[in-house]
């Protein structure tokens, strides 16, 4: 089977919805209202859907990988927006080199753990 994919959005849940979409937008993503429960959040077509879903086993075994084309510059463009005051549940994990690439990592306030990566 031959697949023409045009993207793939996953949907994540939200501990506080409000303080999640928040959080999303300051992290440079452009919000999408789909409904009172529901966002769409992109950056260059490439996006996911934000629910007012609070299922903690969800939550908490949920991660994304989105591949960056410099993690160093995205890393310290991070850093500028000091996110971690804002939203005292996000955690920000430095840049670690692999034997595959280079990712840091970013905890979201409801602890949706995303991997920022460049690959080699």
């Amino acid at each position: 089977m031959q697949h023409k994919a045009k993207s793939i959005r996953p949907f994540i849940g939200a501990k506080d919805f409000e303080v999640s979409r928040s959080f999303y937008r300051d992290l440079g993503f452009k919000e999408n209202v789909i409904s009172p429960d529901m966002s769409y959040f992109d950056s260059n077509e490439l996006g996911f859907y934000l629910q007012d879903a609070n299922v903690k086993d969800w939550i908490d075994n949920t991660m994304v990988f989105m591949e960056v084309d410099d993690v160093e510059r995205f890393w310290e463009e991070l850093l500028t927006l000091d996110l971690t005051s804002k939203y005292p549940d996000a955690r920000l994990v430095p840049v670690r080199k692999m034997d595959w690439g280079k990712e840091c990592f970013v905890h979201d306030p409801s602890g949706i753990l995303w991997h920022f990566g460049e690959f080699y």
